[in-house]
């Protein structure tokens, strides 16, 4: 079956993701994408016209992906504080989310590709302002207090950040365990909530 190219485009994306996880960013080809899926190198070429290029369009596609579920998470009717709950528990390197190794790499190289950077930070700004927004949420409607919505929102993805370079580039040197009561403690400390508040089925 012939692929239109939005979806040609979306395979060739998703092999680049698929690629870059496995051998990282600075050795991924070209010839190793096309190899992926049994194409050219020309047809690669063609949707991208460079391995720079490439490699920016597959982590925006990451970063639409992960976004989407964040949105998920946090539309959903329920309370601000479960919403949070859950989006930051997903977000940790210790939850559901997958891919923590291919944004280290994004990181690393981004430091030298703009085009890179920019995807990279827009990602962590999207990522932040929806989670300044649900706090703030939360205090409006009195669940919990926060003085600087944008500030927590800053200092609990500095953790999860830190924690998920932890987990991922050193195994076994903080136990996930102990890393999930971290997490907790913070996101209970920044909201002026117990801990056991984050675990209470009724709030």
């Amino acid at each position: 079956m012939r692929l239109s190219v939005a979806e040609r485009r979306e395979e060739l994306l998703r092999a680049a993701i698929g690629q870059i996880e496995a051998r990282g960013v600075a050795a991924v080809r070209i010839a190793d994408v096309a190899a992926a899926l049994g194409v050219s190198n020309a047809l690669v070429l063609y949707h991208f016209s460079t391995k720079e290029k490439l490699v920016a369009a597959a982590f925006t596609y990451a970063a639409e992906d992960d976004l989407a579920r964040l949105r998920r998470l946090l539309d959903r009717r329920t309370t601000a504080l479960r919403r949070l709950r859950s989006a930051v528990r997903w977000y940790a390197p210790t939850g559901q989310a997958k891919g923590w190794r291919l944004w280290i790499e994004g990181w690393a190289v981004s430091l030298r590709e703009p085009a890179l950077r920019q995807v990279t930070r827009e990602l962590d700004e999207q990522w932040k302002a929806a989670i300044a927004g649900v706090i703030a949420e939360g205090v409006a409607a009195g669940e919990f207090a926060c003085a600087d919505p944008a500030g927590t929102a800053l200092r609990l993805t500095a953790l999860l950040d830190g924690l998920a370079v932890q987990l991922t580039s050193y195994p076994g040197a903080v136990p996930r365990s102990r890393a999930q009561e971290w997490v907790d403690d913070a996101l209970a400390r920044e909201l002026g909530l117990e801990r056991e508040a984050l675990t209470d089925r009724r709030r």
